[in-house]
């Protein structure tokens, strides 16, 4: 079913992939994007972390966006991530997916300079001006700038940002104290039972792209409060989970999915393949996760 805003329900951040000579594959994405759709979730954001948009050409980049909202059926969000080093080149991203008929955009904070207040509400405001509902990014790993309840306070002020990713549980009180107009959004997998049983409205996902089904049934857990068959699911889950905040996420999603089926295929640099020992520990992980699945 789908989500009644397009920021809703489980968004799947999906990796970006690549044949064996690291030429973009498009027909791969497309085929994710339609099978994510028909296993249930209500989006994907093409272009975020996880789909190294730091290693794509501007055209490559562009050219995921349209591809994704191409590939995407009726009720299949696409919210695109909109990082940039400066407001500039994040409102070109935002217009951008707006032409690409995007529904939504994902925007960090400026990415690569520590930003001051100001020029955070002001970077914020660029990306609004452009029309599409914004869903401001609270990723650690991605931005320089800490974006605090307060400072969230600030550039929730603006016109059309409708929504926080956040990462950090301690912080989902106080977000809704300053700013309870916003939707709180999961931001990493492995706080999806906190965040969502205190009340997030969707999920930002990274292991949605092996193990949808199983990924969708917990999230319905944890919306509905069914502790008693959430919890047991969500320990199966959580080493799997407990990837998201390390450095070779994106290289452990995508061999998630290869050991799921799927394709994940390989990395740009300066991503490269994990060492065998992280590469045991994973299949590891993901064999836990899957047995839940035959469960």
């Amino acid at each position: 079913m789908a989500a009644t805003t397009p920021w809703q329900g489980v968004i799947v951040a999906v990796p970006t992939p690549f044949r064996a000579d690291l030429s973009l594959d498009h027909d791969r994405l497309q085929e994710h994007v339609r099978w994510l759709a028909d296993e249930g979730c209500q989006g994907v954001t093409p272009c975020g972390p996880m789909g190294e948009y730091r290693a794509l050409s501007d055209g490559e980049r562009a050219d995921v966006v349209r591809a994704a909202v191409e590939a995407a059926p009726r009720g299949c969000a696409v919210v695109p991530g909109v990082g940039g080093y400066g407001s500039r080149q994040s409102r070109q991203w935002a217009e951008q997916a707006l032409a690409a008929g995007a529904q939504a955009v994902l925007a960090p904070p400026p990415v690569g300079y520590p930003a001051a207040a100001a020029e955070v509400v002001a970077h914020y405001r660029e990306v609004a001006a452009v029309g599409l509902p914004v869903v401001a990014s609270h990723d650690p790993g991605e931005s320089t700038v800490d974006l605090t309840p307060e400072l969230l306070a600030r550039v929730a002020e603006t016109d059309g940002v409708v929504a926080v990713r956040e990462t950090d549980v301690s912080r989902l009180h106080r977000v809704r104290e300053l700013c309870p107009h916003l939707d709180v959004l999961v931001g990493a997998d492995n706080a999806l039972l906190e965040l969502t049983v205190c009340g997030a409205t969707g999920w930002i996902g990274h292991s949605p792209n092996a193990l949808p089904r199983l990924c969708l049934r917990l999230h319905r857990l944890c919306v509905t409060r069914d502790l008693a068959a959430a919890l047991p699911l969500y320990a199966q889950l959580y080493h799997l989970f407990s990837w998201d905040p390390q450095p070779e996420l994106v290289q452990a999603v995508k061999l998630a999915m290869g050991l799921a089926g799927r394709y994940g295929g390989p990395c740009r640099p300066p991503r490269g393949a994990l060492s065998p020992e992280t590469e045991a520990q994973l299949c590891r992980d993901m064999g836990r996760a899957m047995r839940a699945a035959d469960g």
